[in-house]
């Protein structure tokens, strides 16, 4: 471990991008100045955003301070995820293989596909009038 007291991790999902800083503390996790069982409503997302402190066995021991913006809910929540593993990585060099392992260091490729011309959506067509 190094002798440094904050740690930062950037995080990608979609087009969301989230800036965490963990420091050694209480296990307080704060999402933009909220605290994250108010800025997350749902279980799952916060299931999610827990898993790497859970493989790095961290969870009560570190404290969370996330920056996130861009997309929806399951976008940042994503974010935060890939944020907290690359964090995590800077406080323990120990935890790459756990982290690696469970794919929590990949950034997620799939974005949104673009709208095309001539139709409404990106493969959605207007519909054909046969007369």
């Amino acid at each position: 471990m190094a002798e440094a007291t904050k740690f930062y991790g950037t995080g990608r999902r979609k087009t969301s991008v989230a800036r965490v800083w963990l420091r050694p503390g209480a296990g307080a996790i704060t999402v933009n100045r909220r605290a994250f069982e108010n800025y997350f409503p749902r279980e799952t997302l916060r299931m999610i955003i827990c898993q790497p402190l859970q493989i790095a066995n961290v969870l009560g021991q570190v404290d969370v301070l996330v920056n996130v913006g861009g997309g929806g809910p399951a976008g940042q929540a994503g974010a935060v995820r890939h944020g907290i593993a690359r964090a995590l990585l800077a406080f323990d060099d120990k935890l790459r293989l756990p982290l690696k392992k469970a794919g929590l260091l990949t950034r997620d490729p799939r974005m949104r596909e673009r709208k095309k011309y001539g139709q409404p959506g990106a493969r959605q067509k207007f519909q054909y009038s046969k007369r």
